[in-house]
């Protein structure tokens, strides 16, 4: 599904004139949402002429989300990172997924030491108010001692630290070209902090990613200068207006979180219209995507009155796609194929609204590309096969130069 706000006052004159400003607004959704964008991503990028999605001017990434843009913002395409995340034998780096899944004892450590603490107050409290301390007052003291989340997320700074260790990357807000924003919620006062803006742009990217990931209950909140952080969605979805405050003449944006629409004639054939049937966390996912969905779309309708000379292009699952609702992120066969059907079913959309779309990236110097797009045989693993096999670190370095002095000569031919 995309979702087209063309803006209300353009700033033609600037257009005419100068190079598009273009930013990217990537929202959180788990691994499963985060597969989801590679495969959506990866079909826009190819698909528009003059669009190259990791030289674009802001990056602003939630959760999830905030992996890719950072890895976007460091000049990295989406077929490199698609080639990580499906775990292709061409991938620059190995990815595991259950790598992510180690146990947090550090956490369960944490609290077990304080086991004896909370239990000598609990029975100094019993003994003074016997009368007055029930089954619900010694769930409550003992309560303290659950940890905080079940899976240790330094695996993922370690991750990015490891890719972006190379030539022509940086850990560093800023050093990159373009401006990065990962936000994060702060757990003590509930306030949304903008890691990259000044001030906060000294934590490393895989920190700030870190902490933006932290999904209170899997992952135990991040620590950074004494201060508790957890997951960015906690606040809002998309942050769209993060990269809109600076002047963008054309925001993308993709949400994997979608309510499942189980009275679809789809689930209907294929018996999965009781959703209560899954358990608890397909209610909990299903709840959770309902939220955070509602609020994004309020805020997105907002922004035409606030940023009057922006477009918003929004990608996002059909709500009958089953496939997006019940895939097992963590098995590889499931992943390729997650990551193929969001390329494929973005594909559909761009072709279903081609006209639409056309029209409203024509001033932004960009247009789809309809022989790509209308090649029924093109599948993710052709698209992803085109320039071979990753290059040395040196090649890799010379490629990202010369594909600098294109975009270069192409900004100099328009400025002309």
């Amino acid at each position: 599904m995309i979702t087209l706000q063309p803006a209300k006052t353009p700033d033609n004159e600037y257009l005419l004139k100068h190079n598009p400003r273009i930013g990217l607004a990537a929202a959180g959704g788990g691994p499963l949402g985060a597969i989801y964008e590679l495969g959506a991503l990866q079909a826009l990028d190819e698909s528009i002429d003059g669009l190259a999605l990791h030289h674009l001017d802001v990056y602003v990434g939630v959760s999830a989300g905030a992996l890719l843009a950072a890895s976007l913002a460091n000049q990295m395409s989406t077929a490199q990172m698609c080639r990580i995340f499906m775990g292709r034998a061409d991938a620059e780096f190995t990815f595991k997924p259950e790598s992510f899944l180690r146990p947090a004892y550090r956490e369960y450590l944490r609290q077990l030491r304080r086991a004896p603490a909370v239990t000598l107050h609990t029975l100094s409290t019993l003994l003074q108010n016997p009368l007055h301390f029930g089954s619900s007052e010694l769930f409550e003291a003992f309560s303290k001692l659950i940890p905080t989340g079940l899976f240790d997320n330094a695996t993922i700074a370690q991750f990015i630290e490891r890719v972006f260790d190379v030539p022509g990357r940086s850990n560093d807000f800023r050093k990159l070209a373009a401006k990065l924003y990962i936000v994060a919620v702060e757990l003590d006062s509930g306030a949304a902090v903008r890691f990259g803006k000044p001030g906060y742009d000294d934590v490393t990217i895989s920190k700030a990613v870190q902490a933006s990931t932290a999904l209170p209950g899997l992952y135990p909140a991040v620590q950074i200068k004494g201060v508790d952080y957890v997951d960015g969605a906690l606040r809002r979805t998309l942050n769209a207006s993060v990269a809109l405050d600076h002047g963008l003449d054309l925001l993308i944006g993709i949400n994997p979180l979608v309510p499942y629409n189980a009275e679809s004639e789809s689930a209907f054939l294929n018996n999965t219209r009781r959703l209560s049937h899954g358990g608890l966390p397909m209610v909990l996912s299903q709840t959770f995507r309902a939220l955070i969905h509602s609020r994004m779309q309020i805020g997105v309708k907002k922004y035409a009155d606030a940023y009057p000379k922006s477009s918003i292009m929004l990608i996002e699952p059909n709500a009958n796609d089953e496939r997006i609702f019940f895939t097992n992120i963590f098995s590889y066969s499931d992943r390729r194929q997650l990551c193929d059907h969001a390329y494929q079913a973005t594909r559909a959309e761009l072709r279903l609204q081609a006209e639409q779309l056309n029209e409203l990236l024509l001033p932004y110097h960009l247009a789809l590309n309809m022989d790509i797009l209308t090649d029924e045989t093109r599948s993710l693993k052709q698209s992803l096969s085109v320039g071979g096999r990753q290059h040395a670190t040196v090649s890799k370095s010379l490629h990202k130069a010369l594909d600098r002095l294109r975009h270069t000569l192409r900004d100099t031919r328009i400025h002309l």
